[in-house]
């Protein structure tokens, strides 16, 4: 265990580091905080944070950089999440009510939080089996062809035509929807299939083909496999790597075209309560070994509707980074909640 005075001399390290991306010395550590003890101590403390893996050396005569060790002390120990200010509240806040619908509301979190973070933001959209029915309709299109609405806690709509074996009674139309509603609002989307079971037996034996049709269509609705889609904004932030583009950050753009690959770097962060963070070799792909993913999910505090993050290199801005994530989660959260 480290005293608290070497987690100080590690705080500033990472912190000079972040704010300069040049070595951090020892002299340069006594000129810039109040550390209270001689130049001599402070490179006695540095050694001991080689020794122990959480800094490094990169160049011979060269000062220390932090390593994916000390990232990860200073994120699990030393640092707190920053509070963004009233104003930053405000334009958050701003920017995202006005969204029309549920992919505006994506389009404007991804650009917001890329805006913000000055790093890679990845939104994924709500899935459909985490959302609860808010409302089903059954429009008649034509005299044989009927439009199916389905409208889920999230704000997604999914529509789908459905064909009549026969010209459609307008009357069946309205006890159709009201039933399906009856039955299935406020379900959730992955248990919905048993409250659809047994409505097609309580309509008449000559209606229930239309019927049965509308609820064939629903479950496919409710078993989409093609729900996973994720919205990316912000790759021209990793010019924040420098100048060594082949070795960081080409393999980092290459791997943000893989959607799996995004998917499972937010797929830990399953709760709104709380921020999981991935930093260098801890995430599960070489490529983005450079980089830490800041990830949570956003929906009610009981239930996750999908999750959020940004991917950046490992000398973020932690506090600040953290703290963005967090405010841009909740208030895309109380969006769909209040819309």
């Amino acid at each position: 265990m480290l005293d608290e005075r070497k987690l100080d001399v590690l705080r500033a390290i990472v912190e000079d580091y972040v704010a300069t991306h040049e070595p951090v010395g020892s002299k340069t550590l006594v000129d810039r905080h109040n550390l209270g003890v001689s130049p001599a101590t402070v490179r006695n403390d540095m050694a001991a944070l080689e020794e122990e893996g959480y800094i490094t050396q990169p160049h011979t005569s060269a000062g220390r950089i932090p390593t994916d060790a000390g990232y990860r002390l200073f994120v699990d120990k030393l640092s707190t999440v920053k509070t963004l200010s009233p104003a930053e509240k405000k334009a958050i806040a701003s920017f995202l009510t006005g969204a029309v619908d549920l992919d505006d509301v994506v389009r404007r979190t991804v650009r917001l939080l890329a805006q913000i973070t000055r790093q890679v933001a990845i939104v994924q959209y709500p899935t459909l089996t985490r959302s609860h029915v808010r409302h089903v309709e059954v429009v008649t299109m034509t005299p044989k062809r009927l439009l199916l609405v389905l409208i889920t806690s999230a704000g997604r709509v999914e529509q789908r035509i459905v064909e009549s074996p026969g010209e459609v009674d307008e009357r069946l139309v309205s006890d159709l929807r009201s039933r399906l509603n009856t039955a299935l609002a406020g379900q959730r989307l992955s248990e919905a299939a048993d409250s659809l079971a047994t409505v097609t037996e309580t309509f008449a034996p000559t209606d229930r083909p239309l019927v049965a049709a509308i609820v064939t269509t629903l479950l496919e609705a409710f078993t989409d496999e093609g729900e996973q889609r994720i919205a990316v904004g912000g790759a021209a932030n990793l010019t924040r790597y420098g100048d060594d583009f082949e070795r960081n950050v080409k393999p980092v753009l290459e791997a943000l075209e893989e959607h799996v690959i995004l998917l499972k770097l937010l797929g830990e962060a399953t709760n709104p309560q709380t921020l999981t963070v991935r930093i260098g070799h801890e995430n599960p792909y070489e490529e983005l070994a450079t980089t830490s993913v800041i990830a949570t999910a956003y929906g009610s505090r009981s239930e996750a509707l999908a999750t959020l993050g940004i991917v950046g290199p490992t000398h973020m801005d932690y506090p600040s980074t953290m703290g963005a994530v967090r405010a841009v989660a909740r208030y895309v959260s109380q969006i769909l909640a209040d819309s």
